[in-house]
């Protein structure tokens, strides 16, 4: 998830209602990192933050999508009589749960890095990881 940022101003004539005005944005995002800087006037606050809703959102998504997968891996390794681990590795899954492909391409793309072929069973994937989150959206 990428950092957004925000300025805020605490007014020397304003002081305790800019500080909770910033005190309240703080406690709604993770900040990873405050600068200032004194204008004439007043302070400079620049807050690089990850909203913790839209994390809280990505978690419910690779949560949903990782359990999705793992039913359709264990239903397909009992199917074909292998391990789950054949048909789709562990931290596989947990790569494909964070990325959501919704395409082959896509699911190629972060399976070459894990160096797995996921060409016998990449449609299937994708199928899960798309339904998945039609699901989420109903």
């Amino acid at each position: 998830m990428n950092l957004e940022f925000r300025t805020f101003t605490i007014r020397d004539t304003h002081t305790e209602e800019d500080e909770q005005r910033i005190a309240h944005f703080l406690r709604s995002v993770e900040s990873e990192r405050i600068d200032t800087a004194y204008v004439p006037g007043g302070w400079r606050i620049l807050i690089h933050y990850r909203d913790l809703r839209r994390k809280e959102e990505q978690a419910q998504i690779e949560t949903a999508i990782h359990a999705a997968l793992n039913s359709w891996r264990a239903e397909m390794a009992r199917n074909l009589g292998v391990d789950r681990e054949t048909v789709l590795p562990g931290p596989l899954a947990v790569e494909i749960a964070r990325y959501a492909p919704t395409t082959e391409v896509e699911l190629s793309v972060i399976a070459n890095a894990s160096g797995v072929n996921m060409r016998e069973h990449g449609a299937d994937i994708v199928r899960v990881v798309r339904q998945t989150m039609e699901d989420l959206t109903d």
